[in-house]
This record gives structure tokens, sequence and C-alpha cells, in this order.
């Protein structure tokens, strides 16, 4: 076996997965372990770093045995479910606390606090973010204000992202996140290389408890030689959204991706200029190598394959994800039946954290079947709104390219194209998160020279064209937008 190997950890929010990828791009093996979601309240959510690092540790183990040693990886890249943030001891590098993940909603009233004091307009021109739970600044500084472990800590506490933690873990205690990461926090300026002390007093957090911000390609530390039996050098990092966007070479400005996740996050190229939004829409490091930004313009879903999870696990009305896909073939249409998925408040463009799911147009001839298809028919009315925004910004998409896990439902793939009027590109390979990834390292320890040169790693896609009736989108759109006119009158 060749010495290019490329292990990826792909750490997202249900489990964590590492794979090996040949520096082809091809996906030579994985393993994956289901991560425990905890919800001590209504709009909270939290998951134990403790079990993320010992179950990613194991499954790069294994990965590490199937190469054939450690001497057979080049590199490691990682990528991670971006804005969950983690608060660890630096000396033991266990975590003083569970983790908040992304989609928790616990600071919102510190969030509008700040917004009564018109402190959101300072935020956006700085970090390209808007003041929402989502990110992860005011997680930090509600851990600082009500965990007496977090308060304690002193010159020994550490905050970090996902990548942040792990990297530490890997390496023994290398601080640091790159650049990409760092743009999610609402901590960092996008034209500034270090945390920003306004922004920090905000939440009233401690620089010296940060991690250095970094390139998202290099040499960014070697693991510890105990973990797999030689040190492994880690060459890149992005949060996965970027990932996804490398993943889908969408080098190019106005080029577009939109990955379809436990959200669904979509994301257009802006060159090295960070763009601004008029429309509530996020402007965000999409990668940063060589010292050097490139920027993207991004639309946040909260709610997309986590929808499907809630219906199967928690509602019962479907036993498997792929029911989804039969229920929606089975009738013809939804019947009137429009769902909301405001199952963690509503992203872009509405942001509204306090929004709540609905389920509008029932009457005695709905089925569960129309249900489960309005469900389906959520992710492009999403998207439509989008898209929309994007647009009045001055970004309209000409085409959108596609991954994640969802995509695998060939009519919701089409249904996206018939709503959004525009073709939907799928490429062979869906897993462009990691593969985005490992295209990071492989830049990183030199296989490559550049990301157009690890475009190499990509595979062939598959086209959906739009088919509906105009007449039929405006009248689905319609319905769309009274149901949401609904949420959001509440």
């Amino acid at each position: 076996m060749s010495a290019k190997q490329i292990l990826v950890i792909d750490e997202g929010t249900t489990s964590t997965r590492a794979m090996l990828f040949g520096c082809d791009g091809k996906l030579r093996s994985s393993q994956q372990e289901a991560l425990q979601q905890y919800y001590p309240s209504p709009g909270l959510v939290e998951h134990d770093a403790t079990e993320i690092w010992e179950k990613t540790l194991r499954c790069c183990q294994k990965m590490v045995e199937q190469a054939g040693g450690a001497d057979k990886i080049a590199a490691i890249g990682i990528t991670n479910q971006r804005e969950t943030v983690v608060a660890w001891d630096k000396r033991s590098g266990e975590p003083l606390c569970k983790a908040i993940v992304w989609q928790d909603r616990r600071t919102a009233e510190k969030c509008d606090a700040l917004k009564d004091k018109g402190l959101e307009p300072l935020v956006q021109q700085k970090t390209g973010l808007l003041l929402d739970p989502y990110f992860s600044g005011s997680k930090i500084g509600w851990m600082l204000e009500n965990v007496p472990e977090v308060k304690a800590a002193g010159d020994n506490l550490a905050f970090g992202t996902i990548e942040s933690y792990l990297i530490f873990r890997l390496t023994g205690g290398i601080h640091i996140t790159d650049a990409s990461n760092a743009s999610r926090t609402m901590l960092m300026p996008l034209n500034g290389q270090v945390w920003d002390d306004e922004l920090l007093d905000l939440f009233d957090i401690p620089k010296a408890a940060l991690p250095n911000i970094v390139d998202c390609a290099g040499d960014l530390g070697a693991t510890l030689p105990t973990l797999f039996g030689s040190a492994i050098p880690i060459c890149g990092s992005a949060g996965d959204q970027q990932a996804a966007t490398i993943g889908q070479a969408c080098f190019a400005m106005g080029q577009t991706k939109a990955t379809f996740g436990t959200g669904a996050f979509i994301l257009t190229n802006s060159g090295d200029n960070p763009p601004k939004s008029e429309n509530r829409l996020l402007s965000t490091v999409l990668y940063q190598l060589n010292g050097e930004r490139t920027f993207a313009l991004e639309g946040s879903v909260f709610v997309a394959g986590s929808l499907m999870q809630w219906l199967r696990d928690d509602v019962g009305l479907i036993e498997f994800a792929g029911e989804s896909e039969e229920l929606a073939r089975s009738v013809a249409n939804n019947g009137g039946v429009y769902l909301v998925p405001a199952l963690s408040g509503l992203g872009a463009p509405h942001w509204r954290a306090d929004a709540t799911c609905t389920i509008s147009g029932l009457s005695f001839s709905a089925t569960k079947a129309h249900i489960v298809r309005a469900a389906l028919e959520s992710i492009a009315h999403q998207c439509h709104d989008l898209k929309t925004a994007f647009s009045a910004d001055g970004t309209d998409w000409e085409s959108l390219r596609i991954d994640g896990g969802m995509v695998a439902n060939d009519w919701m793939v089409q249904d996206l194209a018939d709503v959004l009027n525009i073709p939907v590109e799928r490429p062979e390979f869906i897993e462009t998160t990691a593969l985005g990834a490992a295209m990071l390292a492989a830049v990183g320890c030199g296989i490559y020279e550049t990301l157009d040169d690890a475009s190499a790693m990509i595979s062939g896609m598959s086209s959906y064209e739009p088919s509906m009736d105009s007449a039929d989108r405006a009248h689905r759109l319609a319905g769309w937008q009274k149901a949401i006119a609904g949420v959001l009158a509440n």
C-alpha cells in the first residue's frame, strides 16, 4: 500500500467517523460510531466531549490498522460540526462540562439583550454574523457565567470548537483552530488574524483561554506517537460546511453548494473580499491558505436530516429514513399540508430563535404520506427562501451542487430542482465534507500543490433538471409563504 493515504476525521453532530482515502480521492475504508445527544430541557442540546474523543480515537485506530500502520498515512485531515463548544483543562485535556451543541438555544435571551443595546450592526460589520445563539461566542460566555468548574479553571482553562479540542487531544497540547471554524465564533473579525478585544468583552471571554488561529492546510501539528504507533502529521482542518464546499470544487466566485445533513447549509464562493449581506445571510471564511482568505456567503437552515430523524424516532411516522421517499411518491401532492420545521428555531433568512414547528392544512383527507411529503417539501421551500435572499444580495444561483446524507433521496433532489427552477448536481461520491478535508490535508502535506490540483480527487456528477409546471410551483410556494407567515406572526 502507498504511504499516500489520507486519514480523515469527520466529526458530525450525530456520529463520528474515521475515513481512509487514497490520494486519488477514492474511499478505501471507514469506521463510524454514533454520538449520544443530550436534551436536558427544551432548546438545550449537549454532547459528551469525552465520548467524542474516545470514539474518534477508536475509529482512527481501526483505520490506521487497516492502512497497514501509521507510516502508511501521509496526513490527517479534520472536519467538524461547527459552533459546538468544548471547555477543558489544559493540563489533562479533560472536559470541564458537557459540550454545548450548535443547535442549542440557551443564550437567546443574552443575544436579544445585546440586540436591544443596538450591538448587532457592530457584530455583523466585524464578523459577518448575526447575534444568534447558534454561534460559539455566547455559548462560551454562558459557560463562564454558569459552570463552576469553568469559572474555577483559571489559567488552565481552554475553549475550542470540536476540531480544536480533537487537535489538542491528538497532539498532547497544541491549542489551535483553523480560520474557517474561528469565523463561526462571533469573536474573530473577517479581516483580522486574531481574536477581537471588543467582541471578547461582549461576553467577558479571556483571550488566553482561546486557541491560536491558523491556516486550513499546512503543518498543524503531529499526533502523539503513543496513539497510533508513530506520529502522523495533521495537515488539514475546516468546518464541515466549508470542507463540503471544497469537496464540491466551488473554487470560482459564484459557485454554490448545499449540504443536507442534520441541518442544511448553502455556501457561495465570494472570492477574496468578505461579502456584505443586506438580507440576513452570513459572511464566513471559506478557507485560509498561506495566510490568505477566500470568503463565502452562507445561508443556514437548522433542520433538514434531523427532521427525518424526528419523524422516525420521536413521532413514529416512518420506520426508516428511506421510507420518506416511498411515502412522498405514494401521493400526487401534499394535499394542502405544509410543515414548517422550526424544531430548533428558524435560521436564515428569518433568524427567529423562538419559532416553533407547525403542521398546517390538516383535514380528514390528510394521511401520514401527506405529512411526510410536506416534511420533505419543506427542504426545497427553505432553500427557495434562501435563494431569494441570495439573489437580493446580488448572488443568484445558476445551479446548485448538493451533498450530504439526505441527497440519497432521489425524490427530494428532483423536488429541489423543480422548486428552485435550476439544475441540481449530485456527485457520485456524496460524502464531500470528508473529501474536502482529505483535499486540504493532501495540499497541506504536499501531495498536491493547490486545491485546484487536488480537485483531481473528485469523481463525476449527475444532473437533475427542473420539470415542474410554473403554475404548480407558484401554488406550492404561495402555500409555503402562508404557512411560514403564520409561524413568524406568533
